[in-house]
Formats: C-alpha cells, structure tokens, sequence
C-alpha cells in the first residue's frame, strides 16, 4: 500500500462538499459519494495523506445518510483508496502499484518521434544575429578568466532593468545568473532545505522541482491546484500546519495546468510569506508567453521582500539551448547562492550570456513574434484533439505551452507507453504528482510546429484507440519527464 504522508492535514465536511461539487447521479449514492471521493484523490485534489471527516459529519453536510458514508467509506477502503488507523482516522492513499512516478531522466533522441515530453519551443529567427553580435562583444572578455559565479555583470543589469519595467524595483546585486532555471532551483532547494525539512509545491507541478526537493533530501508537500488555480486557503493552512523551508509555485501559466494565480491571490501569497516568515520561490519562467488577456501581474509585487523570490529563463521565451537562467532575491540570500553553486560549477557561459543579454535587449520584438507563433499551435493543437479525440476534456490555458488534459480514465501511464509504438512520446500524467496520482491526466505541449502537432494527435488518437478507457489503473512507467 501507498505509504501515508506524515502532514497531519484535514478538511472538514464544508470543505469536502465544495471539492466535490456535483457528485450525486443516477443509482446507488453510496457508490457516486465513493467516486466522487475516488476522483479527488486521483487527480491529487485531496493530496495523499490528507484525514477526512467523520462519517457523521459527511453525512451532515451532503443531507445523506450515515449508511451512505458508511458504505462509500468501506468500499473506498477496500479498493485501496482510504486507510483507517487508530489516533490517525481516516486518511486517503493510493492502491498498491499506483504510488510510482514515471521517471524524470532524459531520453534518447529519435528522429522518427514526435517529442512532446519535452514543453519547450525551437530557436527564434533572431538567435543568429544574437549570436552575430555576441562573438563581437566576445573579445572584451576574453582577458578575464571567464568564471563569473555572480553572472556577467551586463546580463544581471539586463534582468534587473527588465523586472523594474515589470513594476518590480530591482538591482543588479539582487540578480544572480545561473545554468538554467533548472540550477537555479536546485540551488534554491540545497540552500534553504535539508533532510527531513518540508517544502510545499503545488500539485500537479514541474517535476524536476520535485526531484530537486527530494534531491536536498526534503518531503515534497502538496496542495491542489484546481482547474481555477492555486487553492491558496489550503496553502496557508498547509505552511502553518508543516512550517516549511520554502514554497515553491509557478504562479503564471503553470506547469502543467496553464492556470495563473489572479492579483488578490498574489497578494495572498505575499502576506503569507510575511506572516509565516516563509520563503516562496515563484517560478516565472512561461511568464512571457501570454496568449490571450493581459499579462498576469508580477508575482514579487512593488516592495523589496526578501522572502519572495523569482527565478526566470531564457529557455521558453528564446531557446533552451541557451542554459541560461537567473534568480532575484535579497542581495544576501543572492551570495549564499552563489557559495553553493561552486558545488556544482562556477558560472555560465559566458558567450551564453552575451547573446541572451542581446536577446533580451530585443525582447519585445523577439517576444511577438514567439506568442504569436505559439497562439497559432495553441489552435492547431485544440482543433485536432476536439476532431479526433472528442472525449477527452481539454482545457484552453490562457498561457503558457501546454495544456492539462483529464482523459476520464486512469490510463495515463498505458497511453504514454503505447503511444511510443505510435511515434509520439509523451509524459504520463505521474509524472508531475508526488505520489503516482494524476493517472487520468495527460500533459500535451503545444510548443511544435503545426505538421508535427497534427502528427503527434494522430499517434495519440492510434494509441488510445489500442487502449480500453474503462481499464483499471495503469501501473507501468511511461516516457520521461524533460522540462
């Protein structure tokens, strides 16, 4: 059996009848209550661990009887789903076999696939004459040493002029430049956690911040992100129930949901962080790639906090190749960053980091032309699921270049894995939980140009035609998880 997280975590009956909203149906209550419970903890709504009501008080707030519970409550039990202990309640878990994230190792590159595990765009026209430009600013540098833990001095001024222009007042001693918002947030990870510390992450989330956590030797903590976003009641609860090291969110167009956290729930977030003298690590790096509406507000707000801190990158809104990432904090948390990363390596590349600074200094035109093109896959990508594959239910993120597809069965890992007989690879829904939930859910990047869109929905279509949606659940490993 799934083990049991130690977060003494609660909701109450109020709360268990807005999480499930509509569940009553035609046939036996006790059945439709025991799915739609099942369906919570599946889609890491009600994260693992988390201790129900009593069943008089379920029975009390959805106008049931106590024998209705009762019995949804035993056949949750006996599928797996729930376990009671004595001291602990009843607490919700996961069948045996279902608790395994797919992996999160790189794979092998294949011509003949069409990579969808990977939610990340090809190189902008521009990135030639960036280079162009960069090997002509080259020899300037060429004198030093070429180690710059900190960052080259012009790209952190770059950064800071660009989140001041956001409504963020920043320096350039608040910018450190690291290999990747990947080493940036494990440097965050290594520096602020420890073993046996907590961080919270959101869930569904990026799954290498999981892997980083876990690599400090932390516990993942997760809170739902729901089809409107954070659910940031349960966030605060969560922060004062575990007192995390850190929280990590990726508050615009997240990964993989393509929700964004709305002003008020920014400002929420802030005035937690202050409250609760917590760090909150907010993950900005789709927050250029808004398609539709106004872009979403700066998560660190005006004010110089020093427990909010952002990472940002050049791989979505220019190109992953580059390896270039940055983090803005307190000057302070800055150089213990800096002291950690000798671990690792001792700066970036510097030519790197000329030609993203050259990039960034033409981000408006370089940007336009990206959203567009992405708005544009956005489309061939919806269109060709809503005609081929009509019942799968698919959001339409408002950013960002993915979407978070409920396929309505648990066969996510099944799909992954005979979708590569079918030319496409693509991550199981697993892969972005920390516990094996998500089994019904499936990331589908849009980031691929639209012939190899329309390539990769007729392989989807090929595989889930091979699959029988009302199959149990899927326990083998599908394709790894990238970026």
């Amino acid at each position: 059996m799934s083990p049991v997280s130690p977060v003494d975590r609660r909701v109450n009956g109020t709360r268990l009848r807005s999480l499930l909203g509509r569940w009553e149906r035609p046939g036996p209550a006790y059945q439709a209550l025991a799915d739609g419970v099942r369906g919570l903890v599946r889609t890491g709504t009600l994260p693992l661990g988390t201790r129900l009501p009593g069943e008089r008080e379920v029975a009390e707030c959805l106008a049931v009887s106590r024998t209705t519970v009762t019995a949804a409550y035993d056949l949750l039990r006996d599928e797996g789903f729930l376990v009671s202990r004595r001291g602990s309640g009843t607490v919700t878990t996961l069948p045996p076999g279902t608790g395994d994230r797919a992996p999160t190792t790189l794979g092998t590159v294949d011509a003949g696939l069409v990579d969808l595990s990977a939610a990340a765009p090809f190189a902008p026209p521009q990135l030639a004459a960036a280079c162009a430009a960069a090997l002509d600013q080259l020899p300037r540098h060429l004198a030093d040493t070429g180690y710059l833990p900190l960052g080259l001095p012009a790209l952190r001024q770059a950064v800071a002029d660009r989140c001041t222009a956001r409504g963020v007042p920043t320096r350039p001693e608040q910018i450190l430049v690291t290999t990747g918002a990947q080493e940036a947030i494990h440097l965050l990870m290594v520096t602020l956690a420890g073993p046996g510390d907590r961080v919270v992450v959101e869930h569904p989330t990026y799954p290498h911040a999981i892997d980083a956590a876990r690599g400090a030797g932390a516990r993942p903590v997760p809170v739902p992100v729901t089809p409107t976003g954070l659910d940031v009641e349960l966030l605060a609860s969560t922060v004062r129930q575990t007192a995390p090291r850190l929280v990590y969110l990726v508050p615009d167009h997240h990964n993989p949901t393509g929700t964004s956290l709305d002003a008020d729930a920014r400002a929420r977030v802030r005035d937690l962080a202050r409250r609760t003298r917590t760090v909150v690590v907010g993950d900005e790096t789709l927050t250029d790639l808004t398609l539709d509406g106004p872009p979403p507000p700066p998560f660190a707000g005006r004010a110089d906090e020093d427990l909010v801190v952002t990472v940002g990158s050049a791989s979505k809104s220019f190109w992953g190749g580059l390896r270039v990432g940055w983090v803005r904090a307190h000057p302070d948390l800055v150089g213990r960053l800096a002291q950690r990363r000798a671990y690792v390596d001792i700066g970036s590349s510097v030519l790197d980091q000329l030609v993203t600074a050259e990039l960034l200094a033409h981000a408006e035109e370089v940007l336009a032309a990206r959203v567009e093109a992405v708005r544009r896959q956005r489309g061939v990508l919806l269109d060709a699921l809503a005609e081929t594959l009509p019942a799968w239910r698919v959001p339409v993120p408002a950013g960002g270049l993915s979407t978070w597809v409920d396929l309505g069965a648990p066969v996510s890992s099944a799909l992954s894995a005979v979708a590569h007989a079918h030319g496409v690879r693509i991550v199981p829904g697993t892969a972005f939980g920390v516990d094996g939930t998500f089994e019904d859910h499936l990331r589908v990047p849009f980031s691929q140009p639209p012939d190899m869109l329309r390539r990769a929905v007729d392989g989807l279509a090929a595989a889930w035609a091979v699959l029988d949606p009302t199959a149990a659940p899927a326990t083998g490993r599908g394709a790894p998880a990238l970026v």
